[in-house]
């Protein structure tokens, strides 16, 4: 199944016909990027206008994506959240928005909650990026997200408590928080390193993934196939450590959504015929 973050649209207020142009160019299901100027995650009005369009559209709410700041504003991301953050105040606030984000599935069921584990660099301040922190609100999201059915995915961004490795670290350690998981950003990971050696880290972690790529420096979250990665070496490595989740693409904010989305529909079907979907059914077919 393919998705589209509506990542894309976060300069905007998400309303119905995103979702029906995500639907239009063949996508199945949505991840939902909570900052409130964008979707309300604390209004339940925003929560039961979300489950109407779904209906509409007939997208699956597939993951939300925990919130990292106050706003979005001039391209800019304001008043970040750090659920690793060392200062109490801050971590705390950062840990209430991601369990209104989790509240929401009681009215729009969804499987995952995608998280940042800290801040990125270049943008981390410091106490950002603390892991005590980070291992103090995990363990609290984690019971909240228990009770609504949700997974929370920790994503691989480039910090030093989100490398593959420490993710990975991080899982099998005592901590206290059942069901982690982790989603691996494949932009991420190419700006880090090496894309299929982090995958291939993370094997048996995967529960879903953000699809976008770049030029090898910079977060461009460009559309898979406009940077530098090699996406028949990337897609082979998830088939070899068997994911079989969701493909989300996460693509950069763009005011004019439309080209952008019959660029990724291109690029869907590339990593369909490298995944060789559907082949199975056209065996079945012929026989």
């Amino acid at each position: 199944m393919f998705g589209i973050s509506t990542h894309l649209f976060v300069g905007d207020r998400l309303d119905r016909e995103h979702l029906v142009d995500i639907a239009a160019h063949g996508f199945e299901c949505v991840e939902v990027f909570a900052v409130r100027d964008h979707f309300d995650y604390r209004d339940r009005r925003a929560a039961l206008a979300l489950a109407e369009w779904l209906d509409d559209t007939r997208l699956t709410l597939h993951s939300m994506h925990a919130p990292i700041a106050g706003s979005y504003a001039s391209g800019q991301w304001q008043d970040g959240l750090s659920l690793a953050a060392a200062d109490e105040t801050r971590r705390k606030a950062a840990v209430d928005a991601a369990l209104v984000t989790l509240d929401i599935a009681a009215t729009v069921p969804y499987q995952v909650l995608v998280v940042h584990c800290g801040v990125p660099v270049p943008h981390a301040r410091a106490g950002d990026n603390h892991r005590g922190s980070l291992v103090r609100s995990l363990e609290e999201l984690a019971p909240a997200a228990q009770r609504h059915g949700v997974r929370l995915a920790i994503e691989v961004i480039p910090n030093e408590l989100s490398t593959a490795a420490a993710l990975v670290d991080l899982i099998e350690s005592d901590i206290d928080a059942a069901g982690l998981g982790i989603c691996m950003d494949v932009g991420h990971a190419r700006i880090m390193g090496d894309v299929v050696d982090a995958i291939e880290t993370c094997s048996g972690h995967l529960v879903t993934t953000h699809l976008h790529d770049n030029r090898g420096r910079t977060d461009d979250h460009l559309i898979p196939g406009k940077g530098v990665i090699d996406w028949d070496a990337t897609t082979l490595a998830f088939q070899k450590v068997g994911y079989d989740g969701v493909w989300m693409f996460e693509l950069a904010v763009a005011r004019d959504a439309k080209p952008i989305l019959e660029q990724a529909a291109k690029a869907r079907e590339r990593i369909e015929s490298l995944l060789h979907i559907g082949d199975e059914m056209m065996g079945l077919d012929e026989g």
